[in-house]
């Protein structure tokens, strides 16, 4: 088997001797070449060679961006449909980074070396799993994408770049979004087939739950979502302090049921259309794309093997 480890050295928990450790101990089992990131995109560059290049796997160790990235670059060449999905080299997941939301939706291990002895051992036994992921706007996600507040709050964060993402600094910057939001609240409409359109302020799509962690708490939104159903719609029609936190305290719940006069909610959907009155902020798996007036989310089932 010939795999690609891929390395970023700026995620949060990834050090040259973890690296060494990954890269000795795989290549015990591959024929194995090892490519640190060195530029933003680097990670989907060398993902996308593999695939032209028939490599058998390619592994990730990094945040969820590294992920995001490899994702992307592995099925650079595919479209929506499941039928246009063609070879695709098995991707791996070693966590390296600081929320890892990804990799513990697949129930790896946080610890890169006990998420390293699981690669290991899934790769002895020949095992792996079928992930399905969402499309918008030419973009895979793995576990989330959004309009509104959730972008608001990435762009907010990514301005810190460089320094270790945690709970709190997202915290921050959530109550700083809702305060002020930096492009206002345009009117968001959601269209969902076999539904009638519906004005929001903001709206999360997931494609697993949880959606994300408060740390080592997760955060549910759509408890009838997993990498095996369409997506998840999560979003609000107005977001009176009262409101907030009450889907924030359905959301830290263990297998919480969301419910509410202000949700819009649908679990297992192929197909989630938003147009804004104006251009708003969009994010992917955590990292910001840019503005967007519009957006079509897609369901793309078994769109990629995982060695767990």
């Amino acid at each position: 088997m010939r795999a690609i480890l891929v390395v970023n050295p700026q995620a949060t928990s990834t050090t040259a001797g973890g690296r060494d450790v990954l890269a000795h101990a795989l290549a015990s089992q591959v024929k194995l070449d090892v490519v640190e990131t060195d530029y933003r995109g680097h990670a989907m560059a060398v993902a996308r060679s593999a695939a032209r290049d028939g490599i058998d796997l390619v592994v990730a160790h990094g945040g969820d961006g590294t992920v995001n990235e490899v994702v992307n670059g592995l099925l650079a060449d595919s479209g929506s449909d499941p039928a246009d999905i063609g070879p695709v080299p098995a991707l791996g997941v070693v966590p390296g980074g600081s929320a890892n939301v990804f990799a513990r939706a697949l129930g790896l291990a946080v610890d890169p070396v006990e998420a390293t002895h699981q690669l290991l051992n899934a790769l002895e036994s020949g095992r792996s799993r079928s992930v399905g992921l969402g499309l918008a706007d030419g973009h895979w996600f793995t576990f989330n994408a959004g309009l509104g507040w959730d972008a608001d709050v990435v762009g907010r964060v990514a301005k810190r770049r460089g320094k270790e993402t945690s709970a709190g600094l997202y915290l921050r910057a959530a109550v700083r979004s809702y305060f002020r939001p930096p492009l206002g609240r345009p009117v968001l409409t959601v269209r969902v087939p076999g539904e009638e359109p519906v004005e929001v302020v903001t709206a999360f799509v997931s494609n697993t739950d949880p959606w994300t962690y408060l740390g080592e708490r997760p955060v549910h939104l759509n408890s009838g979502c997993s990498f095996e159903t369409g997506l998840g719609l999560f979003a609000l029609n107005g977001m009176p302090l009262p409101t907030v936190f009450k889907h924030v305290r359905q959301a830290l719940l263990t297998k919480s049921n969301q419910r509410g006069r202000r949700l819009v909610r649908h679990d297992d959907v192929p197909l989630i259309r938003i147009d804004a009155a104006e251009p708003v902020n969009f994010q992917v798996d955590g990292d910001l794309v840019g503005q967007r007036t519009r957006v079509e989310f897609h369901s793309v089932p078994g769109a990629l093997s995982v060695i767990v």
